[in-house]
């Protein structure tokens, strides 16, 4: 298939790990500013164990996002975001339906398959100590 954009997925993994690091971090911050706010929020919906909840949202969010943004340990970062996102869904938007306008688990379920394709597919090479990712091209199959 031809390709309109040279391929560049170190670039790709960047771009993709600056937009998740600002969405975790503009959602997280606040979090942590009002915490015990939070904590009454989330008791208010009927959640279990909020304080918990709220303190494990507030990692996976803020220091997370850090992990992201600067391209390290994005593997943890991802699955900590996973499981946190994973959370929300069932917690508290999964019965509000997909629509994300009506609560639904539409952003959520973006956000976690986001974080998901990074920690499968690593920092790239625009990141602390990351590495550059070598392009093989696509495979052909070998006629005999």
């Amino acid at each position: 298939m031809r390709r309109y954009l040279s391929f560049n997925l170190d670039l790709g993994l960047l771009v993709l790990r600056l937009a998740l690091a600002i969405v975790l971090l503009y959602h997280g911050i606040p979090k942590l500013l009002n915490f015990s706010g939070t904590v009454a929020a989330f008791q208010s919906m009927g959640l279990p164990v909020p304080i918990a909840i709220v303190g494990f949202a507030v990692f996976a969010e803020v220091v997370g996002g850090l992990l992201l943004l600067f391209g390290v340990a994005v593997d943890v970062a991802g699955i900590l975001v996973v499981i946190d996102m994973l959370g929300a869904i069932l917690l508290v938007h999964l019965p509000k339906g997909f629509d994300f306008t009506k609560g639904g688990w539409e952003h959520p379920f973006t956000v976690l398959c986001m974080a998901l394709a990074v920690a499968l597919g690593g920092a790239g090479g625009y990141a602390v100590g990351g590495q550059r990712i070598p392009y093989r091209g696509p495979e052909r199959r070998r006629r005999d």
